[in-house]
């Protein structure tokens, strides 16, 4: 288990996976897991995807922040992220240096960050 999280069916989940590759679906392709259930898969997950490192319930008005583990970080907004099928790979969000994987993500609401965003713009990286 990577996260736990509230459902609106107006709002879609955003995953990232530990190689920078990322996807939004739509809450309502999840069904309601019952008791003794075997679970549901949210992304196919590769050696060219890696492992599931975060998720979060986004609208598209929000932007997210990815952060690697050598400290390089950016913003993208969550609207140019396609949204795709429950077990799709996704796309790349970050390119990653060798050795360098995604760490964490964050959901940042509309109004909440500082200045507007032309595209996704570098926070750093990490040297």
């Amino acid at each position: 288990m990577v996260t736990a999280a509230v459902v609106d069916d107006e709002a879609s989940l955003l995953v990232v996976s530990e190689n920078g590759f990322g996807k939004r679906t739509a809450l309502p392709e999840y069904r309601v897991q019952g008791r003794g259930g075997s679970g549901i898969l949210t992304m196919q997950c590769t050696d060219k995807t890696g492992k599931v490192v975060g998720a979060e319930v986004v609208v598209e008005d929000d932007r997210l922040l990815v952060m690697t583990t050598k400290g390089k970080g950016i913003r993208v907004r969550v609207k140019e992220i396609r949204t795709t099928g429950r077990v799709a790979q996704g796309v790349k969000l970050i390119d990653l240096a060798g050795g360098d994987d995604v760490r964490s993500i964050a959901r940042i609401v509309k109004g909440t960050d500082d200045g507007d965003m032309e595209e996704s713009d570098e926070a750093g990286d990490g040297e």
